[in-house]
């Protein structure tokens, strides 16, 4: 794919949403930085459904803590692996406690040193918390990337690495929201919405002409 395509590609995806965000419910860097780490294998409905009772309650380190495990446990039940994340997140707590004053830190070494923390969720938290230029590769993301050929590869990394290659300086801030809520909502793994979609005529998805009558 051109630079002249990725262009009209991210200007259609700006047209049509100018303002794009993430759909989990956040007050906070730390509300959002728990929420991303209950996304893993989780909808973000499922894990809004559990912080909107969560925060109210407990929404920084100090708080979770001393809910312990049990409690926090509780409130999170309904998302999938929540026993894991729960251990994750108070080991979080506590780090962000002793290493950072309880702040959620906004550099890559120190967000990856978290449990629960990899390279996909410190890239969401240093984009949409912090607003640096990042791109994090999701099921949905290393899809429409590849689908399209707006930026192909084998796995997570290359994609990512040719996204902010190839995706212009103006749309890398916001790429990230626009490429995932596509890939939700219209460019979907089965079945496809290609007679919805809005870059239709630029996708150089050799299948996608199968897709349009659905």
């Amino acid at each position: 794919m051109n630079k002249t395509k990725r262009i009209k590609i991210f200007e259609i995806l700006r047209e049509n949403n100018p303002e794009p965000t993430t759909e989990l419910v956040y007050s906070s860097p730390f509300e959002l930085l728990i929420s991303v780490i209950l996304s893993a294998q989780a909808t973000d409905i499922g894990v809004n459904k559990a912080t909107a009772l969560l925060y109210p309650v407990a929404n920084t380190p100090g708080a979770i803590i001393k809910l312990g495990l049990a409690g926090l446990k509780k409130y999170i039940r309904t998302i999938g692996l929540y026993n894991t994340k729960a251990t994750n997140i108070l080991k979080t707590c506590e780090i962000l406690l002793e290493r950072h004053a309880g702040e959620v830190p906004a550099d890559r070494t120190s967000l990856e040193e978290l449990p629960g923390v990899g390279r996909k969720t410190a890239n969401v938290i240093l984009n949409t918390a912090f607003g640096q230029p990042t791109i994090a590769v999701d099921t949905h993301i290393f899809r429409v990337s590849n689908r399209t050929a707006i930026a192909p590869g084998k796995d997570v990394v290359e994609v990512e690495n040719r996204l902010l290659k190839f995706v212009p300086d103006d749309f890398k801030l916001d790429a990230h929201h626009w490429l995932i809520l596509h890939g939700r909502y219209t460019c979907i793994a089965r079945k496809p919405l290609c007679g919805k979609c809005n870059i239709y005529e630029l996708c150089e998805w050799k299948d996608k002409k199968s897709y349009v009558s659905v």
